[in-house]
């Protein structure tokens, strides 16, 4: 069944490989960027875009009301250009204010807009230390210090916070492993719990008509987290990956 879908950070990483994969569900796509590139790459796609920035808040809100989504996806980062160790606290504190003060207008729109589903990008390595396998169930880090502090306690924990939090629609959480493939910092399996781009797609994509509200664990078999419940109710698979010809497309937009 074809929704009315909201894309935020829809020229992305994630963003690309979503985009495609729901304009090719037959999805009724609009997705915002940043960027006058980001436009053009999605309008490349045959996918409506909008720029819109998402700490200007009132404008935000008109843009996602003037979609009248049945669902939000929130793919925003800002970590394109990866982390440089001299610059790491400024990058991560840039992305945590995306995570925390980007989602918070976010939600606060969707809401206007009366979206049904908002759908979050979030990560699957902020969990509290203990033996793995990690579980959606099992508490996150509220008590890291460091650089680890400001990603998980000023950014992922409020991020999360601010969409299972409220109750004015479904709100569900994508703990997405560490992301390789193409766009991606690596091409190749690293970290913990890595999930390929096409693959952490698909599962935003299910997560439209799929499973109840609350996190799900997204990354490849035998690493730390368990993804037994995004398997069993969002029916996904850490196996899909874009054709070549439609990897082609979507990135030489």
């Amino acid at each position: 069944m074809a929704a009315r879908i909201f894309l935020a950070g829809a020229s992305g990483v994630i963003g690309r490989s979503l985009a495609r994969q729901l304009r090719d569900a037959g999805h009724l796509v609009v997705g915002a960027t940043r960027t006058t590139q980001g436009r053009e790459a999605l309008q490349a796609l045959g996918i409506e875009a909008v720029m819109v920035d998402v700490f200007d808040a009132p404008t935000l809100t008109r843009a996602v009301s003037d979609v009248a989504p049945e669902v939000v996806i929130h793919q925003l980062t800002s970590l394109a250009g990866g982390i440089d160790p001299a610059s790491a606290t400024e990058t991560i504190a840039r992305n945590a204010r995306i995570r925390r003060v980007g989602t918070a207008n976010l939600v606060a729109a969707a809401r206007v807009a009366g979206a049904r589903r908002l759908i979050a990008q979030s990560i699957a390595w902020a969990y509290a230390p203990k033996p793995p396998p990690y579980r959606e169930s099992d508490p996150l880090d509220t008590e890291a210090g460091g650089l680890r502090a400001l990603s998980v306690r000023e950014g992922v924990i409020p991020l999360e916070d601010a969409v299972l939090g409220q109750r004015d629609m479904d709100g569900i959480v994508l703990r997405y492993g560490q992301l390789y493939g193409p766009g991606a910092w690596t091409e190749t399996p690293k970290g913990s719990s890595p999930v390929h781009v096409d693959a952490a797609a698909h599962a935003a994509l299910l997560a439209i008509h799929r499973g109840a509200a609350g996190p799900y664990n997204i990354a490849d078999p035998g690493g730390e987290v368990s993804i037994d419940k995004a398997e069993a109710e969002l029916g996904w698979r850490p196996d899909v990956r874009l054709a070549p010809g439609e990897r082609r497309e979507s990135l030489s937009s």
